[in-house]
């Protein structure tokens, strides 16, 4: 009886694993398939991986020590930042991929939600930065 509940509880673990995973990969397919029909650099695959990594990282922080996990929590937050001060880039007076290096920072914050399993508050923050994207810029710059 004892293994068939410790049977149970892994199976809910990986199924738990999975769905978060799994909504991860969707949410990061969507975000970064409108940065790529934008022409944008980091498009699929860099904001998938940031919003999976962000999700395992939170998840595997409330299985290893879930009385603290602020402490990881707040590593990804810096991480990520600096990966996207990585992408911006200072152009005589103009300043390019500032909009990328933010949209990377809230996928990661996206992927955090997901890894502490607020589905809900991922998913409507996929839809807010999806949105945002479209906005037209309403004062454009004139060359």
């Amino acid at each position: 009886m004892f293994e068939a509940l410790l049977l149970t509880t892994w199976f809910g673990s990986v199924l738990d694993f999975a769905i978060k995973l799994m909504l991860a990969l969707v949410i990061g397919f969507l975000i970064g398939l409108e940065r790529e029909s934008r022409g944008k650099d980091a498009g699929i695959s860099t904001h998938a991986l940031v919003i999976m990594g962000a999700m395992l990282f939170t998840h595997l922080s409330n299985i290893v020590d879930p009385l603290s996990t602020s402490r990881i929590s707040a590593q990804i937050v810096t991480g990520i930042g600096f990966l996207g001060a990585g992408l911006i880039f200072k152009d005589g007076a103009s300043v390019r991929n500032l909009t990328t290096a933010a949209g990377l920072w809230f996928a990661a914050a996206i992927g955090m939600a997901i890894g502490y399993g607020y589905y809900a508050v991922a998913i409507a923050s996929a839809v807010a930065v999806i949105v945002v994207s479209r906005i037209p810029h309403v004062l454009e710059k004139k060359n």
